[in-house]
């Protein structure tokens, strides 16, 4: 079976290297030999050890008749989908590994297959086969619900400010030092690249096709120490979620820092590694650990797809042949119902916290749980840190409006959600 490298970066040369180094392990598997006729790279004139030619038009892969598998892995958005869009109008089978790109046209992509194969193990973390979980592992069950850790920056940063007590620009400083993070970091610590990640697992498991302006994400930015010690005492630890739950017909999709259970196995998930947990109605619980990016993990999953191709192995993209999950429609990010934390920095006076609370309870919100920390260079001033039993979005929203607007309140409240 003859393939076309698009992209020959990280992933790309890990792909082309385990080809080589595992090539009779991956024949046996296969039942076919696996070769790449030739890449596609930008820089053409770059010297590269590399065993096949590179050119730098994609057509010259896409429109030849001897390639049957495309293989997209140079990122971005717009030039991606003119690649694939090209391979599917060739008749070419087409694997790939990017998420934005799913993000936004996982559904138009669908409709143009006609029958050709098409895999993206890679796109959703790494070297973790969740994808396949979803389309057939637990294909007799209904999902109700996935929660994963599927960004290793924001992993990694909050495993290094819970352990080490360091601040927030130190723990992104030293994932940037080790290659964890990038030089504009803003695409995993704003949470876009969790959220992308999130609505591709989200179509397979409940059919919607929802864009990343539909559904909620929050990054880390806000995180303090203060945070960190009431999770602590509380038994939490903090972590960066992506969240897909179904109640009824509604499926609510999300990304957002959240206090978790220490006792949780989510919890458990440190350093860059990823976990996802599926819930489905008759299997229950089930759990998927591993590393969510590298060269390596990352072409382990796109050679899983290769050889699938290779068996003759296909299945719907999306895992549904026709029908969807039946009527299930994304829930409003204001109806999202959590139990919250609020840290509230006031003037440390008497009838502050009843101020406060007269303000969550005219807001439909009952607090569980009060901690007050003095702050330790303006004496006069106090954290108050306070968790609520289950509430509506749209209600903590506005208290927090309110909150903010009190006069003994020195700066705007923060609010995480806590997991439930």
């Amino acid at each position: 079976m003859n393939i076309g490298l698009v992209g020959v970066g990280t992933v790309g040369s890990a792909v082309a290297d385990i080809l080589e180094k595992n090539k009779a392990l991956i024949a046996a598997r296969a039942g076919k030999e696996i070769r790449i006729l030739k890449g596609v790279v930008k820089n053409i004139a770059r010297k590269r050890e590399l065993p096949f030619p590179v050119i730098s038009n994609y057509k010259e892969i896409t429109e030849d008749k001897e390639i049957d598998v495309v293989v997209e892995l140079m990122g971005g958005v717009d030039a991606a989908y003119d690649v694939i869009k090209s391979a599917l109008a060739n008749k070419k089978a087409v694997i790939t590994a990017n998420k934005a790109l799913l993000a936004y046209h996982r559904y138009d992509l669908q409709k143009l297959l006609n029958g050709a194969p098409f895999g993206f193990e890679a796109s959703v973390a790494g070297g973790i086969p969740i994808i396949r979980a979803l389309k057939e592992g637990l294909g007799a069950n209904h999902i109700e619900s996935i929660k994963g850790i599927i960004n290793g920056t924001c992993n990694y940063m909050l495993t290094r400010m819970q352990a080490k007590r360091i601040t927030f620009d130190q723990a992104l400083k030293e994932a940037q030092g080790l290659g964890y993070a990038e030089a504009d970091p803003s695409f995993d610590i704003g949470g876009f690249d969790a959220a992308h990640k999130l609505l591709i697992l989200a179509s397979l498991a409940y059919d919607i096709d929802a864009k990343p302006d539909d559904i909620l994400i929050e990054g880390l930015g806000h995180l303090s120490d203060e945070d960190i010690e009431f999770a602590e005492e509380f038994g939490y630890t903090i972590k960066s979620l992506a969240i897909a739950k179904k109640v009824g017909s509604k499926v609510s999709l999300r990304v957002h820092p959240a206090l978790v259970s220490k006792k949780s196995m989510i919890a458990k998930i440190d350093g860059v590694m990823n976990g996802i947990s599926v819930v489905g109605d008759k299997v229950g619980e089930t759990f998927y650990y591993g590393p969510g990016a590298g060269g390596e993990a990352t072409a382990s999953s796109v050679i899983a797809d290769l050889i699938a191709i290779a068996r003759g192995e296909q299945t719907p993209m999306l895992g549904f042949s026709s029908g969807g999950e039946g009527g299930i429609t994304l829930a409003k990010k204001d109806d999202i119902e959590s139990k919250y934390y609020l840290r509230v920095l006031v003037e440390d006076m008497a009838g502050v916290l009843a101020r406060i609370a007269q303000v969550l309870a005219n807001n439909n919100i009952s607090i569980d749980t009060v901690l007050q920390r003095k702050k330790r260079v303006q004496k006069e001033w106090a954290n108050l840190l306070l968790s609520t039993h289950i509430a509506r979005e749209t209600d903590i929203n506005e208290a927090m409006r309110e909150i903010a607007t009190l006069g003994f309140v020195k700066s705007p409240p923060v609010m995480l959600r806590i997991d439930v």
